[in-house]
């Protein structure tokens, strides 16, 4: 299985649940890493956006029958949740669970470890998270997959910062005329004695 990305906007006369899951899957023909793909719900709804996640996941991994979670970033935690056709049981662990990963549990194939991109993130610092979560050679957890995007972005802001300061200072030093002597108009002219061949130097 190549990486398949699922993105669409967001559909504001839709419920959570109706809309396709945004969601990327590493490569299943690549080694087993810490991270099997990510996925960007579109709130913090358990019962409202996990559904449409197994609904997907369930003809590629055999059906979803345990999903569990980490509590620090889900407000209320169902115990069980709907999905077409079946039930599947939530859970939650504290201390034994990375808060950013969903672990997902099929009975017929295995478990699978989700990234979980945090809804409010913007959607250029989703992306890179979630490409970076399907390229398997990234070999880090789920929270380092986040510390990981959020170092990039802080270095971008300081790039952008920089570029900014650089460009302000650039333009109180007189900007693009400095490169251009001859445009700028100078304060008194300077008049000196050009010697002729005949006077010598």
């Amino acid at each position: 299985m190549t990486a398949t990305i699922l993105l669409t906007p967001a559909v504001e006369d839709r419920t959570p649940s109706s809309l396709p899951p945004r969601l990327v899957l590493a490569p299943g023909d690549t080694a087993p890493a810490l991270i099997d793909g990510a996925w960007w719900p579109r709130s913090r709804d358990l019962a409202a956006e996990l559904p449409a996640l197994i609904e997907v996941l369930d003809p590629l991994w055999g059906r979803i029958t345990r999903v569990t979670v980490h509590p620090t970033f889900w407000p209320v935690i169902p115990r069980k949740v709907p999905v077409h056709g079946h039930v599947v049981h939530v859970g939650w662990f504290e201390a034994e669970q990375d808060p950013h990963k969903l672990l997902l549990l099929s009975y017929t194939v295995g478990r699978w470890d989700l990234l979980v991109v945090p809804p409010e993130r913007e959607p250029v610092t989703a992306a890179r998270l979630m490409t970076m979560a399907a390229d398997p050679s990234w070999s880090l957890t789920a929270t380092g997959l986040i510390q990981e995007a959020e170092r990039f972005r802080a270095a971008a802001e300081a790039e952008a910062d920089s570029d900014s300061y650089r460009e302000a200072f650039w333009d109180s030093e007189g900007g693009h005329d400095a490169r251009h002597p001859d445009s700028r108009t100078p304060d008194r002219a300077v008049i000196g004695h050009v010697p002729t061949p005949a006077e010598g130097v």
